[in-house]
């Protein structure tokens, strides 16, 4: 057996298995069953500023998680527990979810002065058509629609019509949201506080307007919020 370390992952070749290297650090698996390898070789992919393994793999999954895809936990959801969702429901809230699997493209930096050069990996996301008839419902009865998270948020724009409305897709989008940006799909949006210079912040400036967004991040700074996956999160209305 040998060994070879990229980065911070050591893989392991073996003769039933073949690795081949692809772009920006990427291995990819061209022969043999991915689910086996990561059951034997992954470890949980946290964030860089997590620098100690969890003890309890659950903690890195929301209450919405059913399928396997993605390379991160979407952290917004992450402040959602299945009391938290029954005190919604008594009070009339709706919940409905959709497939949204974080791709590395996520984490990507952005290196360029015009925004519009910046290049998203795609990623893979599914709209039911039971999410479609309640955004419609919604939206007929004037009520308030709330994305949870930039991937939520992403993956509803991303399907929207050039006539305002959802359609149901399964597929991949590569969308990039930021300023300026007029949404259509939702009017609230619940996400965490993000880090600096990254895509996610750039898209929270784009629906809340930037100057209000920066307000409220030096806010957080000064009285002590905490950033990222398992950090404090903000209700932003676009009314």
């Amino acid at each position: 057996m040998a060994n070879k370390t990229v980065h911070n992952f050591t893989i392991k070749l073996r003769e039933d298995r073949v690795y081949d290297l692809y772009i920006d650090g990427v291995w990819v698996l061209s022969r043999g069953s991915h689910e086996n390898v990561l059951e034997e070789l992954g470890e949980m992919p946290l964030p860089p500023y997590i620098h100690e393994k969890l003890k309890d793999k659950e903690r890195y999954q929301t209450v919405f998680a059913e399928k396997i895809g993605a390379v991160a936990a979407p952290a917004a959801g992450m402040h959602f527990s299945k009391n938290l969702l029954k005190r919604l429901e008594i009070r009339g809230v709706e919940t409905y979810t959709l497939t949204s699997h974080v791709g590395l493209g996520n984490f990507k930096p952005v290196d360029v002065e015009d925004l519009s050069k910046h290049k998203v990996e795609s990623e893979q996301i599914s709209i039911s058509a039971e999410l479609v008839a309640a955004v419609d419902k919604a939206h007929a009865g004037n009520k308030r629609i709330c994305a949870v998270g930039t991937e939520g948020m992403r993956a509803l724009e991303h399907v929207v019509g050039t006539n305002g409305q959802l359609k149901p897709y399964d597929g991949w989008t590569n969308k990039f949201i930021y300023p300026p940006y007029d949404f259509t799909v939702a009017n609230a949006f619940f996400v965490n506080f993000y880090m600096p210079m990254s895509t996610q912040l750039m898209m929270v400036a784009a629906f809340g307007g930037h100057d209000i967004v920066m307000k409220a991040y030096n806010t957080a700074v000064k009285t002590g919020y905490r950033f990222g996956d398992y950090g404090d999160a903000m209700l932003v209305l676009n009314d």
